[in-house]
């Protein structure tokens, strides 16, 4: 955890200088201090000037005691000192982790040029960068597909209108895609129709709420009982919902919610993922940077990074980056596919269906679990689908 040592090597780093800055204050404030008082005892002598200027002297001389005593020079150097040793060994750890030269890890990977420049484009347009992704095409001499843009500066006019607390234009495409949402299980268009309910009823409008619920709202009566429910007895308290028990609907966030909603159902609907392709590869990529570049350590010469294949070792990503669930078998070492899929023993482990014939010898006999003291038969194994 890379990232942990250089967060806790700052930490120190900024305990050290928070440590500097509060002893000088404190030494500052303490000279301060001392010189104003002796200005203040300078300023009472009386008027008779060789008694003044004895006393002036001394006052003057005390002070000069004081201040050596104090030694402020020293101390700040000391401070300095402590604050340049914390600060040298963070430089020192942030070279060991970051590591300039990442070209150790390139490998080389055929791919057109459009079709790289096609990808960036399509991510500008992704996150609503249509003017840049313009340019970039034009300066890039290539094409990008007009219905994708179109269809992502369809999305974020409806997502910026959410986000203003504006839910027509969503409400209109929603109901436009009603039989599509209710296949996929989705509750965006209730949801929209509640926030539209909610603000006549803010407006103290209870009749038109009431019709706007017998128009709207009744048809998911059968299906999201509870919630209706709280809607229709909402309406008694209409102009004054803050006041109510269903303050609930009044949350803020409610709005911002349903737009980043709204834009996942758009994706899907419309065959697009919700997160960015390229974004997400290129996180990954910075996620696995580290582990690749220690692997170009270990081995002795390029050519045999270029000739792998695989990685000799488990790749562990975060959940994030985890769409699909990948079975690898705890014998061979090897992914499992349609050819060797995932077997399940009667002691509850799983094997991959080429282990169970080996074990077996090729079926032909009882074979011993590798993980528990269970026997099993290769026939009474069941492929799992994954």
């Amino acid at each position: 955890m890379e990232v942990d040592a250089l967060k806790d090597e700052f930490n120190r780093v900024v305990k050290k200088q928070k440590l500097a800055s509060s002893r000088t204050i404190d030494l500052v404030n303490q000279i301060e201090k001392e010189i104003e008082q002796a200005i203040g005892a300078i300023q009472e002598n009386g008027t008779d000037r060789d008694a003044a200027s004895n006393l002036n002297h001394e006052i003057l001389t005390n002070l000069k005691n004081t201040l050596k005593e104090l030694v402020p020079v020293k101390q700040l150097e000391s401070c300095q000192k402590e604050m340049n040793t914390a600060l040298g060994k963070w430089v020192k750890t942030t070279e060991k982790f970051f590591i300039n030269d990442i070209s150790k890890a390139y490998k080389n990977v055929d791919m057109e040029p459009h079709v790289l420049n096609e990808i960036i484009a399509n991510h500008l347009y992704r996150e609503a960068l249509f003017d840049i992704g313009d340019n970039f095409l034009g300066e890039a001499s290539s094409l990008a597909s007009i219905k994708l843009k179109q269809l992502f500066q369809e999305m974020y006019e409806i997502f910026g209108a959410l986000r203003t607390e504006k839910s027509e234009p969503a409400l209109s495409w929603a109901m436009k895609n009603h039989d599509a949402l209710l296949q996929n299980d989705s509750c965006l268009e209730l949801k929209l129709h509640q926030l539209q309910f909610v603000e006549i009823l803010k407006q103290g409008k209870r009749d038109e709420a009431l019709q706007y619920a017998r128009t709207y709202l009744a048809p998911f009566a059968t299906i999201h009982k509870d919630v209706i429910q709280k809607l229709i007895a909402s309406i008694l308290w209409a102009g004054r919902l803050d006041q109510s028990p269903y303050t609930e609907f009044l949350v803020p966030t409610n709005w911002e919610k349903l737009a980043e909603e709204f834009a996942q159902q758009f994706c899907n609907l419309k065959g697009q993922s919700s997160t960015g392709p390229m974004g997400m590869t290129v996180a990954a990529g910075a996620e696995v940077l580290p582990i690749l570049l220690k692997l170009m350590t270990v081995l002795t010469a390029k050519r045999e990074w270029h000739s792998m294949k695989e990685f000799p070792f488990p790749l562990d990503l975060r959940r994030d980056f985890q769409f699909h669930s990948v079975f690898i078998c705890p014998v061979l070492r090897e992914q499992g596919s349609d050819d060797n899929p995932p077997m399940l023993l009667p002691c509850g482990h799983v094997l991959s269906k080429q282990s169970t014939v080996k074990l077996s010898k090729s079926s032909s006999r009882s074979f011993k679990c590798p993980y528990c003291p269970f026997e099993a038969l290769a026939s009474e194994c069941k492929r799992l689908y994954i």
